[in-house]
């Protein structure tokens, strides 16, 4: 198995688990704080939260070998309830996941069409998308820690998830992800 597609396996669990946690802790707070203006890229956790999802939704839509395409925004905030939103986010993290256990070496090179919608349709690869998807999740989860953080709810640690001596403080999260309910 190649070192990159281990790496992505990898990576993959670490979105499942650290949006796990980031969104656990989400449903802790009210509708209202989830949704209330927050400074940000995004002016709030529930908008946040919710654009990682879509943009998770159209790569995946891409690297299944279909277009993707911009309709996945029509709707930028779907999910209002943190637990909802949870919900839909477990069912993406595990197609990524199932995604990446698939991948073999001649994979990395297949090309994942995204049509950019005015810029037109850009041709990529599985090796471009999936690093390009991971760094998306960390920066936008970033920015939803630090919201988290002016709320009641404390931010969850998200840096757990590759270190051999953190095996313990992750395997509840795995263990939570294998049990929670397929969409």
């Amino acid at each position: 198995m190649s070192g990159l597609i281990a790496h992505f396996r990898a990576m993959a669990l670490n979105n499942a688990c650290s949006n796990l946690r980031l969104l656990g802790a989400c449903c802790r707070l009210t509708e209202a704080e989830f949704a209330a203006e927050r400074t940000s890229f995004f002016p709030s956790l529930l908008a946040t939260l919710n654009h990682i999802l879509l943009v998770d939704r159209y790569y995946l839509k891409g690297l299944r070998g279909e277009i993707a395409d911009y309709s996945i925004f029509a709707d930028e905030t779907p999910y209002a309830a943190p637990a909802a939103l949870q919900e839909a986010q477990v069912a993406s993290d595990r197609e990524l996941i199932a995604f990446c256990d698939r991948l073999e070496a001649g994979d990395l090179g297949r090309e994942v069409r995204l049509d950019r919608d005015e810029r037109g349709v850009d041709i990529e690869t599985v090796a471009t998308v999936l690093p390009h998807l991971f760094v998306h999740q960390i920066h936008h989860r970033g920015q939803a820690h630090a919201m988290l953080a002016g709320t009641p709810v404390d931010p969850p640690q998200l840096d757990e998830f590759f270190l051999r001596v953190d095996a313990g403080l992750r395997a509840a999260d795995v263990a939570a992800l294998q049990r929670m309910p397929a969409r």
